[in-house]
């Protein structure tokens, strides 16, 4: 890597916890988020208030309506909106929204009101709705002449390293006009190879897990109904594996 070249380590974090994690291994910022077994959606408006007054991080906040597509109706669009009016309230430094239309392009007029709203208050990225568009490239370029100011993109695959070819493509495409931040399954094994890609930033989670304090466990019973996900394991973003992106990344 070019000394000249800052590459920047966001992490996805869905608690405080985490983001106490993020702050004090010497992340740049979390994309704070709700719901990760939905891919994130809004986080609550108490976790941001905590995030900006217990860190020094940077706070992007997701603006997500629901799980699911990105074809928002609406009452959704008009819900998220005023996400937005409360986290411009609330002081966040960044939020992370994208939409589609059902035909897969960017959805241009929604995303422009958004824009209209935030203006300089705060930056935008878009997030992996652009892995699932119909012309990921084109859909960049509405980006860029909209004024975000970051994409997050696994290059159309599950997994950031199996789209790398594809990232280096939008990176190339891109000519330093807007940030390209690799996520999904990023880690200190393979982060290096990502920013040798050209990226501007990585992004990861750095999932861990610990036991739940519950004593007493009622069998038999799901609180989401779904019985594969375990209620008594509760997940967090690892300080150290975090630590080590960052040196990794930091020192290349």
């Amino acid at each position: 890597m070019s000394k000249s070249r800052t590459i920047s380590v966001e992490v996805c974090s869905y608690s405080l916890y985490s983001c106490l994690a993020a702050d004090q291994a010497g992340a740049d910022r979390v994309e704070l988020c709700a719901s990760p077994w939905e891919g994130g959606t809004s986080p609550s408006a108490g976790l941001v208030v905590e995030a900006l007054s217990q860190t020094s991080l940077g706070i992007h906040v997701m603006v997500r309506a629901r799980g699911g597509d990105f074809c928002y109706d609406s009452h959704e669009k008009k819900t998220m909106l005023a996400e937005i009016d409360q986290f411009i309230t609330l002081g966040v430094h960044g939020m992370v929204i994208g939409a589609l239309t059902p035909t897969g392009d960017i959805d241009i007029n929604f995303l422009k009101e958004v824009k209209y709203i935030v203006g300089e208050s705060a930056e935008l990225t878009c997030h992996r709705a652009i892995d699932v568009s119909r012309e990921p490239i084109e859909v960049m370029e509405a980006l860029i002449e909209l004024g975000f100011d970051r994409i997050l993109t696994s290059g159309q695959k599950n997994k950031a390293m199996e789209g790398i070819e594809a990232i280096a493509t939008m990176v190339e495409a891109s000519q330093g006009r807007i940030q390209i931040m690799a996520g999904s399954g990023v880690n200190p094994q393979n982060c290096l190879q990502l920013v040798d890609a050209g990226v501007d930033a990585v992004h990861l989670s750095a999932r861990t897990t610990r036991e739940s304090d519950m004593i007493y466990r009622r069998p038999g019973i799901s609180m989401g109904g779904v019985a594969e996900i375990s209620e008594f394991e509760i997940a967090y973003s690892s300080q150290e594996i975090i630590r080590e992106t960052v040196l990794k990344i930091k020192n290349c």
